[in-house]
């Protein structure tokens, strides 16, 4: 789980604007403009990270809006997921997503 330690401390810098089961609205809760310039690099391992999961249809980003859609297979991501990791909420539905996250990250490395 060390290796998606970034993952879990980008993920309590988000805030979620809008959820239906299905499709989360993250808003990245940066303040100022420094501060944001200071995360892309973090907000493109957090797509790259989850972009290519099982059970995540598709993402996109609006950095005007500094948001992002993520729609979402909810039989196999639970909706409540999305709510414990941007609390930091080491519930075991953000760990299956964490090692579906890592686990497919590892299936994908060339050998």
């Amino acid at each position: 789980m060390t290796e998606q330690l970034p993952l879990l401390r980008f993920a309590t810098l988000l805030r979620i604007a809008h959820h239906i089961p299905g499709r989360v609205r993250l808003k990245l809760a940066a303040e100022g403009t420094s501060e944001l310039v200071d995360m892309i690099d973090q907000v493109r391992q957090f797509i790259r990270s989850i972009t290519d999961t099982p059970g995540i249809r598709s993402v996109n980003l609006n950095p005007a809006a500094r948001s992002c859609v993520v729609e979402y297979d909810p039989a196999l991501i639970p909706p409540v997921t999305w709510q414990d990791l941007v609390s930091g909420t080491d519930s075991a539905a953000v760990k299956e997503l964490v090692q579906a996250v890592a686990g497919f990250g590892r299936a994908r490395a060339p050998s």
